[in-house]
Formats: structure tokens, C-alpha cells, sequence
């Protein structure tokens, strides 16, 4: 990688970051133009801050002690000049203040509306991206980058920026003044740019791998609490600590380091600074004394050289931030630019009222290109209102079925139509808030457990409607027997139900959204007995009336579907009702044979005692 040579080279990131995020500005041009005007103002007021104090030295002074009298009085004068400091003073403080809450104001909307539209993409990105990705590291850019870029726009960009606009003005009073000792006095900025540039592609670079190892230590500490009871189950603390301590250490040292560099950069710029002033000093003198410019005059030098280098240390006290700013607002962009893969297409239609007939034709998908085919040319046809089974072994596609029918996914090749209709053709919101999914592990947010069962409705609901839906669930006796009732709050994930509660929650839910098709996706997998049997009745009972595609492994409640698709190998192997396949003999006589003959010892399907199975 080349090195930059400038500022926008050394940060490109800001720059891209900037552009990406220009549509988010457009709406709020007059507070910006407003807050550019009060940042111009203050810098005005900054330029003529020196001079009521020149004049008091080159009129009021001299005046004072017998020299060439003024055409004021110089009591009238020096009152004037003091009155003339403080409207200056309080100007600028004023202006300032302005400027800086309108950035503020600006960049917290507009922050706000990138983190907003980022969680909407992050929700809508194809199932293979967040296969790919870490969720630590996501919510990392969500919450942290996004609130980094928050914080840099008003604690480092804003006074960079004044301060640049006051070191344009400076250079060039400063030149009117005297060109020449203004040359002399500015000879050491080319050194600090120098210096500058170098530290700041030091700096950027470590910055920018603090930002993605900071993701990684995010991604790792989710992960690990996500699974915790697994964690501490199979002894795995120590491990993990030391994972995250090593990630942890080395995000440390490379902080030390940038700091390290930070600061050397400061440093450097004080003593440039003092050998800037001590030039003007000697040489501005030496020009008093020659009758070219007057006390005042060099006042001013030696106030504005002290502002003209402030932008050079400013730029070194706030690389650090600023690099941090393009690292992090680089990994924001990143994600808003990913593409989802499945979209809808240009011209797709918003899908009809659909009775739910299904058919798959020749589909074939695999879930990469050098993977090996997960279906390979799946043919099948569902009449609308019925109910199919899809089990077999392990691996073989079956969840892949439901994938494809919600357009998680899209088929390498073939199609799958419901009423005729081609699934890429449909929008996809329109064709999922007519499809029930009732999954493994069901989400179940924070809040109570009306929220969660009216979750997704798409519509607003009665407490009665939502009781309704309860009952057909088998939900609402345990619902009441809770402390709250209904409006009682659940934990993070359903963390205080049990896994058959939690299931028909998720039932409830579906049941509330009243869709034609039902996808479910291994719905009874690691429940006990009992809770297998009240969640099993339950979808039964929400299954009538609506065509069902049921995936599972659990061969007793694939009795129940009005037919059977047996899977093996990406291809459809047996294919019947569940008696037609019993008499046939098959795997799927097979299969219920030894499920029924491990259900009626003390191992599970699984050999595992089902006592102690996780």
C-alpha cells in the first residue's frame, strides 16, 4: 500500500465516508449552511481579537506617554479598543456556540439516520452474508462505530476545521502585513506537515486494526454469552479467557502505541512553534526598530503565529480520533454497500392473496460454489391446504426446503411457484407476511408476553385476539400462571421459559398472523415428552385449513402430515402417504420402527440417555 502524501490521501476513509454519507445531509442544508456561517463569523471575530489591542499599543500608549497626539481623546480611545475587545469576545463565543450546536444537531440526526438505515439493511442482507459474519462484530459497527463517527464530528472534525479556517485567514493578514517576516515566521510548517503525514499513516493504520480487533473481542465476549450454558457446562471459561485476554492485551498494546505516537507528534509540534516564535521575535523587532512595522504590528505576528501553528497541533491531538473516525466509518460503509443477494427483483409484484398449492421444479442449490449440490433437481407438488413431512437424515437439505419456500435463499436453478406464481417474481415482504415459520429455537425478544406474541401481526391487535391465539397454542394456562400474567416480561432470548413454552409462543404468534402456508422447521426437536405432545396437538391444530410443510426428524409427528417426502442425498427417495410408506417397507418403515424402538427403552434416538441429553 502506497503511502499518502496528504490529508485526504492519509485518511481516505473520511473522504469515502463523507460521500457515502452526503444523501443523509441533503435534508438538513440550511442548519449546515447556517452553522458554516456561524463558524466563519467565529473565525472572523478570532482574526480581530489582536487588533483593538494593537491599537491601544501604537495610539493610545505613545499618546499616553507624550508622543504624537491621536484625534481622540486616548482615555476615549483605550475605552473604546476595551469595548471593543469584549463585543469581539462575546461574538465569538456566541458564533461559536452556534456553530458548534448546529454540527452537533446535524451530525447526531444524521448518525442517527445511518444507524437506523444500517440495522434495516443488516436485517435484510441474505442469509450467506450472516452465515459469513460475526454478530459481535456487527453490532460492534452498529452501536460502536456509528457512535465513534457520532463523537468525532463534534469533538475532533469541528475544531479541526475552525481551526483550519483561522490558520487561512492568519497566513494571510499576516502576508499583508509584512510578506517577508510572515515567510520567515511560517518556515517551520512545512516541516510539521512533514512530520504530520508521517505519524498519521502510522497512527491510521493501527487505528484501523484497533477498530477490527476491537470487533473481534466483541464477536468472541457474544458468542461466549450467547452460548454460556454450554460454556460453563463443558468447562470452557479458562479457554476463552485466554482467548479474549490474548485479543484483549494486543488491542492494549497497539493503543500504548498509538498514543505513543500521538503524543511524539505534539511534542514536535511545541518546539517547532517556539522556534517559529523566536524567529518573529528577533527579526519582527529588528523591523520595529527599522521603522517598518510598529509594536502593534508585531502583537499581531506573535498572536497570530501562536493561533497559525494551533491547526498543526490540533491535527496531531486529534489524528488519533480521526483515524479512528475513517477505521470506523470505513467498516459502517462496508456494510451499507454489501448487497443482499436475494432482493427483489426490478420488476416484481406484490404477491396476490395465495391459497398456498406449492410446486418445486428441478430445483437445484448449494450453499457455495464448490460445495457439493444440497438439492439436486428437487421436483414436488402440494395441493393447497395439505400437509407434507420432509425427513431424513441429518444434513441432507431438509431445512434448505424451508430456506427456499421464505426466499432466504434463492435456487441455483429450477423454480418454486405457489399458485403459479414464481417466487422471484413476488416481493418478498409481501410473499413472507403471508407464510407462518415456526422454527428450532424461536425468537423470543425482551418484553412481555403479549408483545411476543403479537410480534409481527402487521396489524394492531385486541388483548383478546391475542388470548385467542394463546388458547389454539395451549399457551394461555401457563401465560396466566405466570406472576403477571400476559404483561409479564420474559428475559433476553426466553431465558425464564422452558423450551415448550417458549415453542408455543412462537405458535401463538403464528397463529395471530393467520397465513395460508406454514413452514416448520424441526418444531418439537430437544423437547421432553410432555411438552413434545402439548406443542405437537398445538401445530396440528393451527395446521388445518392451511398448507403445511413440516421438517423433522421426529417420525411420529411426520405421521400425522398427509404425506411424506423422505430425503437422502439432495434427492426425494419416497415420496407417499405415511401408511402407503409404512406398507412399502422403506426407509421411512425403517426409520419409525427405530425411533418407536429407542422411544420405548431408556436411550434416545440420539444414544444419549435421555435423562442427562443437552
Amino acid at each position: 500500500m502506497s503511502r499518502p502524501d496528504n490529508l485526504s490521501d492519509s485518511l481516505p476513509g473520511l473522504r469515502r465516508v463523507m460521500t457515502r454519507l452526503t444523501p443523509y445531509m441533503r435534508p438538513h442544508r440550511v442548519m449546515l449552511a447556517g452553522s458554516m456561517t456561524g463558524l466563519i463569523a467565529a473565525t472572523l471575530m478570532k482574526l480581530a481579537e489582536p487588533w483593538p489591542l494593537k491599537f491601544v499599543i501604537d495610539a493610545v500608549v505613545p499618546t499616553a506617554a507624550g508622543g504624537a497626539a491621536t484625534t481622540l481623546d486616548p482615555m476615549t480611545l483605550l475605552a473604546l479598543c476595551a469595548g471593543a475587545l469584549l463585543a469581539i469576545v462575546v461574538l465569538k463565543a456566541l458564533f461559536s456556540y452556534l456553530a458548534t450546536i448546529g454540527f452537533a444537531l446535524v451530525g447526531n440526526r444524521v448518525l442517527t439516520a445511518v444507524r437506523a438505515d444500517l440495522f434495516r439493511h443488516l436485517q435484510a442482507l441474505s442469509l450467506g452474508f450472516h452465515a459469513r459474519a460475526r454478530a459481535g462484530d456487527l453490532t460492534m459497527r452498529l452501536i460502536g462505530d456509528v457512535g465513534m463517527l457520532k463523537e468525532t464530528a463534534v469533538t475532533a472534525a469541528l475544531p479541526l476545521l475552525a481551526s483550519v479556517m483561522v490558520l487561512v485567514g492568519m497566513v494571510g493578514v499576516m502576508l499583508w502585513l509584512d510578506w517577508q517576516l510572515a515567510l520567515l515566521a511560517l518556515s517551520p510548517l512545512p516541516i510539521l506537515w512533514f512530520m504530520s503525514q508521517r505519524a498519521t499513516v502510522k497512527i491510521r493504520d493501527i487505528s484501523r486494526k484497533q477498530r477490527k480487533r476491537q470487533g473481534e473481542l466483541a464477536a468472541t465476549s457474544t458468542e461466549t454469552m450467547a452460548g454460556i450454558r454450554s460454556v460453563q457446562a463443558l468447562g470452557l471459561e479458562a479457554s476463552l479467557s485466554r482467548v479474549f485476554s490474548g485479543s484483549n492485551d494486543d488491542d492494549m498494546r497497539a493503543g500504548v502505541k498509538g498514543k505513543k505516537l500521538s503524543a511524539g507528534l505534539e511534542r514536535s509540534v511545541d518546539v517547532l512553534t517556539g522556534i517559529g516564535l523566536a524567529i518573529v521575535l528577533w527579526f519582527g523587532t529588528l523591523q520595529v526598530l527599522n521603522g517598518r512595522i510598529t509594536p502593534g504590528d508585531l502583537l499581531i505576528f506573535v498572536s497570530y503565529l501562536k493561533q497559525t501553528f494551533r491547526p498543526v497541533r490540533e491535527y496531531a491531538k486529534y489524528t488519533a480520533r480521526l483515524a479512528k473516525a475513517a477505521a470506523a466509518g470505513e467498516r459502517v460503509v462496508a456494510l451499507l454497500d454489501e448487497v443482499a443477494v436475494v432482493r427483489d427483483a426490478p420488476d416484481a409484484i406484490a404477491a396476490p392473496t395465495l391459497r398456498g398449492a406449492v410446486t418445486l421444479t428441478d430445483v437445484r442449490f448449494r450453499y457455495a460454489p464448490d460445495a457439493p449440490a444440497t438439492l439436486d433437481g428437487v421436483s414436488v407438488t402440494l395441493d393447497a391446504g395439505r400437509s407434507v413431512a420432509i425427513t431424513g437424515p441429518s444434513g441432507v437439505g431438509k431445512s434448505t426446503f424451508a430456506s427456499l419456500m421464505l426466499r432466504l435463499y434463492d435456487p441455483e436453478s429450477g423454480t418454486i411457484r405457489i399458485d403459479g406464481h414464481d417466487l422471484r417474481a413476488l416481493t418478498i415482504r409481501s410473499l413472507r407476511s403471508q407464510i407462518g415459520f415456526v422454527a428450532q429455537d424461536p425468537l423470543i425478544l425482551r418484553g412481555t408476553i403479549a408483545e411476543n406474541i403479537a410480534l409481527g401481526a402487521g396489524r394492531a391487535v385486541t388483548p383478546a385476539q391475542i388470548a385467542d391465539a394463546a388458547r389454539l397454542a395451549d399457551a394461555h394456562d401457563f401465560i396466566m400462571a405466570q406472576p403477571q400474567g400476559y404483561d409479564t416480561v420474559v428475559a433476553e432470548r426466553g431465558a425464564t421459559l422452558s423450551g415448550g413454552q417458549r415453542q408455543r409462543i412462537a405458535i401463538a404468534r403464528v397463529a395471530l398472523r393467520d397465513c395460508p402456508i406454514l413452514i416448520l422447521d424441526e418444531p418439537t426437536a430437544g423437547l421432553d415428552r410432555a411438552s413434545e405432545e402439548a406443542v405437537s396437538a398445538a401445530l396440528w391444530r393451527l395446521a388445518q385449513g392451511r398448507t403445511t410443510w413440516l421438517v423433522t426428524h421426529d417420525l411420529a409427528l411426520a405421521a400425522h402430515a398427509d404425506r411424506v417426502l423422505v430425503l437422502d442425498g439432495g434427492r426425494i427417495v419416497e415420496d407417499g402417504t405415511p401408511q402407503d410408506l409404512m406398507r412399502a417397507g422403506g426407509r421411512f418403515a425403517a426409520l419409525r420402527a427405530r425411533q418407536q424402538g429407542d422411544a420405548a427403552g431408556p436411550v434416545s434416538a440420539r444414544g444419549l440417555p435421555r435423562a442427562v441429553a443437552i
